[in-house]
């Protein structure tokens, strides 16, 4: 087996090539093009594994002697998935929902080694705990942050570290969106040198 594969991450998030590059000093990253949509019924931590996956599986496809990186994050709040929001209005309405509770951030993980073909699985559960905020802030903070292409409307890398009272979290990098705890076990699982 190949002591030396090429590393691609499976995603054109500028988030999680920062994250990344705390690990690794050299990989790619490719889109995957993959489509995000909810099946029904479906739980929003297995949307984010089958999300990760297909992710990967699909950056993987044609690609030899290499470990393709897949992540995927979904937002919940009482059980409803809070996608990207897209747009001002659609960020202030989740902040304001999610203004003194808890949102919980499924963050799951793939490492597809196109090796042997196999995959490795993980899924991060953090909790954020937003404390209760006024309408001038939330507005404060979209129009300061921009966080529209964030599940959530929530940069915590950010300004949005101010919404919280307090994170519940086995790694705090998951938040962000790619889980590096488990991401660095998973490498050395297939043989990288981490660190």
């Amino acid at each position: 087996m190949n002591s030396t594969p090429r590393i691609v991450l499976a995603s054109t998030s500028r988030y999680r090539a920062e994250l990344l590059r705390r690990l690794l000093p050299a990989f790619e990253q490719r889109a995957p093009g993959t489509d995000e949509a909810t099946l029904p019924g479906e739980a929003p931590d297995a949307r984010a594994a089958r999300l990760a996956l297909a992710k990967a599986a699909a950056v993987a496809d044609g690609l030899r002697d290499t470990l393709v990186i897949g992540s995927d994050q979904v937002a919940e709040l009482d059980g409803e998935v809070l996608d990207k929001p897209g747009s001002v209005a659609n960020a202030r309405a989740q902040l304001a929902a999610s203004s003194g509770r808890v949102v919980h951030f499924h963050t799951a993980l793939c490492l597809f080694d196109t090796r042997s073909g196999q995959h490795q699985l993980h899924i991060d559960h953090t909790r954020a705990h937003f404390r209760a905020l006024s309408a001038t802030e939330i507005e404060r903070y979209v129009a300061r942050e921009q966080p529209l292409d964030c599940a959530g409307s929530f940069k915590c890398e950010g300004l949005g570290i101010s919404l919280l009272e307090r994170i519940d979290s086995e790694d705090p990098s998951a938040l962000i969106g790619l889980p590096l705890i488990a991401l660095a076990r998973l490498l050395r699982a297939t043989g990288v040198a981490v660190p």
